[in-house]
């Protein structure tokens, strides 16, 4: 087992013209990533459990592991950074802490704090460099909305923007960070699960909503939509499942051709639970969880699965061509992809 094991992890999977490599980077801190913001080719962060964040500025060969002082047991689920010395961090539960760094993780600013007993705030993304959104689960059945117009110094309460109420039993997955995204001209969309799975989406910077229904394997708490991503604002992509049972892959990935309206299931699912799902370009995506990492090269249609090794979260950078892998003790992994 050992040494299957370690051709997964090692040895290039040969497929469809290309090999894809995984190359560990780091592990062994006593953090399970979740979070994760790559800026560029060389800047990268990520955010996990016991109050850890990790920076490397120079692709992943090295990193920084730092931990904002009086806030060292807080589970920080996703991370938005903006360069090598600005970055907001968010945890999840309560009390719930949004922190920002403006000097590279010297210094964190609380920005906000909440101490009701029922908030938890499950991600955030942002347009710009100065305007984001953060959501999180229910209170009263009423989805919980924060938006930033000044890059993380403050938040807004916009909760009463969305006037529909959660279904009981409905709430969001904080398990990358990557159940919101946002899109130019101020698109944004949120998925939900659990007892129910919905898409709000809005076209103003969360000035007003709408909701389609996604249907994807929900009912249970741990069922649902773990992960989102847009190519653009017609194409896109909802990865997830159940995460008591991640070898299992019963609808469990769909697919949007107009921006999120209505789904559709892939030809060749996923090989199990998936917790991040990131466009490479428009042909080539990547998903994983806990039970491995899949690829597809046809816009999402059909998946081949590349390894079995356990991640929370994938991303590629923003500006570069940068793809990192990131789960649990610290484990973060650099993914090459090349010509056979």
């Amino acid at each position: 087992m050992k040494k299957l094991i370690w051709c997964l992890l090692f040895l290039p999977f040969l497929g469809f013209g290309q090999t894809y490599d995984l190359i560990p980077l780091t592990a062994g801190t006593n953090t399970s990533l979740r979070g994760m913001s790559i800026v560029s080719d060389n800047i990268a962060w990520v955010s996990g459990s016991n109050g850890s964040i990790g920076k490397t500025i120079d692709g992943g060969t090295t990193w920084e592991w730092i931990m904002p002082a009086g806030y060292e047991t807080l589970d920080f689920r996703d991370i938005e950074a903006f360069d090598a010395d600005r970055a907001v961090v968010v945890n999840a539960g309560s009390p719930a802490y949004i922190l920002l760094t403006k000097d590279g993780g010297k210094t964190w600013t609380q920005t906000y704090k909440n101490v009701d007993s029922a908030i938890f705030l499950d991600g955030m993304d942002f347009w710009d460099e100065r305007t984001g959104m953060m959501f999180g689960d229910p209170i009263k059945n009423k989805m919980q909305l924060l938006s930033t117009k000044d890059g993380g110094a403050s938040w807004a309460n916009v909760s009463d923007n969305l006037k529909k109420d959660m279904a009981s039993g409905e709430a969001g997955f904080a398990a990358s960070g990557s159940t919101i995204k946002t899109l130019e001209k101020g698109k944004v969309w949120i998925a939900t699960g659990g007892a129910a799975s919905n898409i709000y989406f809005s076209n103003n910077y969360g000035a007003t909503w709408k909701v389609f229904k996604c249907p994807i394997l929900q009912g249970e708490s741990s069922t649902g939509p773990f992960s989102m991503a847009f190519y653009d604002k017609n194409k896109g992509i909802v990865v997830g499942g159940n995460y008591l049972k991640d070898k299992e892959n019963t609808n469990n990935v769909l697919l949007t051709y107009d921006g999120g309206q209505t789904w559709k299931k892939p030809l060749k699912p996923v090989t199990g639970y998936r917790s991040g799902v990131a466009y490479v370009n428009s042909k080539t995506l990547l998903a994983t969880g806990t039970s491995g990492t899949d690829v597809s090269k046809d816009g999402g249609l059909n998946w081949h699965n590349i390894s079995s090794s356990s991640f929370n979260v994938v991303q590629k950078a923003k500006k570069g061509k940068l793809i990192l892998l990131a789960g649990n003790k610290g484990e973060i992994y650099k993914l090459t992809i090349g010509a056979k």
